[in-house]
């Protein structure tokens, strides 16, 4: 096989953009599939399905909405909403995120007041938490792969004094990012100067 021969990765931010119907029921699915997250699902479809974003540009966007107050999907489901649809879009996306699922757990309150005491159901409770949690730790790994597969990046370290500080030493959140912010870009720009 030559150089001319081999796919070139993909390097564009979306094959196309997509238009505001596509943006909100995108994420209708998203918040219709996402049983204790939405996030691995977001990933899935605007990665992998829908070819929106790459995983680099995934994660930038997930790291901003984290940095930003309130839940993180969704300020991302904002964020990703406004940079193909501005404010309309924006709107439409956070709709799709979460009309359905406020409709849902308005109808599961009635519900679950009327007969929440079964053992049938706190049984089935349990087990949607425990699979939940895998989600969770899939979408993490997936996403820390990037990380730490560069050669010569400061992101592992960073993300060693995060935990150690805030797992083990229990100091507060905001501290921490008070702190590792600015050391991570500082890093990230010597790093880029060198």
């Amino acid at each position: 096989m030559t150089e001319t021969d081999t796919p070139a990765p993909r390097q564009a931010q979306a094959i196309t953009p997509p238009t505001l119907l596509e943006l909100f029921l995108a994420f209708c699915k998203m918040s219709l599939s996402g049983f204790g997250g939405v996030l691995p699902w977001a990933r899935r479809q605007m990665i992998e399905e829908r070819r929106w974003l790459t995983v680099a540009e995934f994660n930038e966007l997930f790291s901003l909405a984290q940095f930003l107050p309130g839940a993180n999907v969704v300020n991302m489901s904002v964020v990703f909403g406004s940079r193909f649809g501005g404010p309309v879009g924006a709107a439409l996306a956070l709709l799709g995120l979460m009309g359905p699922p406020v409709l849902i757990v308005v109808v599961l309150a009635y519900f679950y007041a009327q007969y929440g005491d079964l053992d049938l159901l706190r049984r089935a409770l349990s087990g949607i938490a425990a699979s939940a949690a895998g989600l969770i730790i899939a979408t993490t790994m997936k996403m820390a792969g990037p990380l730490f597969s560069k050669p010569y990046t400061t992101a592992p370290l960073i993300v060693a004094l995060a935990f150690v500080a805030v797992a083990i030493f229990r100091l507060p959140l905001p501290y921490v990012l008070l702190t590792l912010v600015p050391l991570s870009i500082g890093l990230a720009y010597l790093r880029l100067r060198a």
